[in-house]
């Protein structure tokens, strides 16, 4: 029940040529000819070598329960086929002790034509589960993917949320050492994915290893007691989860700095997005402070900014919105304060959503972490509130704020 990996590699050739690493049509094959009757069949700059991994080295113990973050093309999906035995390191070795199945994709394998009850042989087959093993505990299945009155109908006729509770379901039954889970809980709707998370904790709580990978910091700190940070195909971090994400996030941050973040029109760019106050200056219910850097190339009228407060629940805490009838165009820097917002101490995320004219210009979630810390809370009300929401892990608050920019000038 415990995986080793010592100094794994992989890499992977990268081509632009048409066909090359994959099917070729008639077109590809034709087109190859002329370009090698006319001495230009080899080109260096078409071609390329690209390491997704390099110098991985971790040990996993039985019973932990371990997140791996990073931003899209860290290597998070290697790393994962790679333990999954569907890929080969290029260098390296892995060493795993148990049985491993990993549900790198809730609902692989199902036949639309198929019934729910054929599925569930079907793809337990597939996950490698014995046919005694699925008989025994079919009913299980069953009754957690609640599609009981719809068994025998083909899941062709499944509605999404019916399709991928059977798929979980029948991962979730799979008695296995360790178990990879891949992006798993951002599936189905808020009670089952609670539900997913509640299984998957039981399954540890029985001393299984439990591999989980999401892009949801909120769910990899509710559920992960240690977190691999990848950045670029290396490990960047490899200790508690909190840490953890308050790297990946701060990491984000300053990914932000360096540059625009993607919006949605390439006439609009976030240059900048930043919490002006000191992540740990003291006090209680401080303003929230946050800059934005903007550059647009036309003028904007009805802008919308709305800004987001998550706990580490993922929990929305506090929406605020700030409106503007008109934004100049060029370079503009604006600054928004959230008051009076009555946030115990603790971490939290920040998203961020921009809207002018009716149209989405600009939306990500989790932008931000911040950390309020208080030394000394005077209200002794506010401070016996504090201290029931602390027991609870959350908060006693939910503010919808209106706000005003404070400072709107062109730099």
């Amino acid at each position: 029940m415990t995986i080793t990996v010592e100094n794994l590699a992989k890499q992977f050739t990268l081509s632009h040529d048409p066909g090359r690493g994959g099917y070729r049509t008639l077109r590809d094959t034709v087109a190859g000819w002329f370009r090698h009757s006319a001495g230009k069949n080899t080109d260096p700059d078409r071609t390329g070598m690209f390491w997704a991994l390099q110098d991985i080295n971790f040990h996993i113990g039985a019973g932990e329960k371990v997140g791996i973050i990073g931003r899209n093309g860290a290597g998070k999906s290697t790393l994962l086929k790679l333990l999954s035995r569907l890929y080969e390191p290029t260098r390296g070795r892995i060493r795993i002790q148990g049985r491993l199945a990993s549900l790198l994709e809730v609902g692989t394998g199902f036949h639309p034509e198929l019934s729910g009850q054929e599925n569930i042989y079907f793809n337990g087959a597939m996950l490698g589960m014995s046919r005694v093993e699925i008989r025994r505990k079919f009913d299980q299945i069953v009754d957690f993917a609640e599609i009981g009155p719809f068994l025998d109908t083909p899941v062709k006729h499944y509605s999404s949320g019916m399709y991928v509770r059977l798929g979980f379901a029948v991962a979730a039954h799979l008695e296995s050492d360790i178990l990879i889970l891949d992006e798993v809980l951002a599936v189905g709707d808020a009670r089952f994915q609670n539900k997913c998370l509640a299984r998957i904790q039981d399954i540890a709580r029985q001393g299984r290893t439990v591999i989980f990978v999401s892009h949801n910091m909120s769910s990899i700190l509710q559920f992960t007691d240690r977190t691999l940070l990848l950045e670029a195909g290396r490990i960047t971090h490899d200790g508690d989860s909190e840490s953890g994400v308050a790297e990946y996030l701060k990491g984000n941050d300053q990914a932000l700095r360096q540059g625009p973040l993607a919006s949605r029109v390439p006439w609009f760019r976030l240059n900048r997005f930043g919490f002006e106050q000191s992540a740990m200056e003291p006090g209680f219910n401080r303003p929230l402070r946050f800059s934005l850097q903007l550059d647009t190339d036309q003028e904007l009228a009805d802008l919308i900014l709305v800004l987001g407060i998550t706990n580490t629940l993922g929990a929305r805490l506090i929406t605020s919105r700030t409106c503007l009838a008109r934004m100049p165009s060029g370079p503009v820097r604006l600054e928004m304060a959230v008051p009076d917002h009555r946030l115990i101490p603790g971490t939290y995320f920040i998203s961020l959503a921009i809207r002018a004219t009716g149209r989405a210009l600009f939306a990500e979630e989790q932008i931000l972490c911040i950390e309020l810390v208080a030394d000394h809370i005077e209200d002794p009300h506010l401070l016996a509130l504090a201290h029931k929401a602390r027991d609870r892990h959350g908060c006693y608050c939910l503010l919808q704020v209106d706000c005003q920019p404070e400072t709107l000038a062109a730099e």
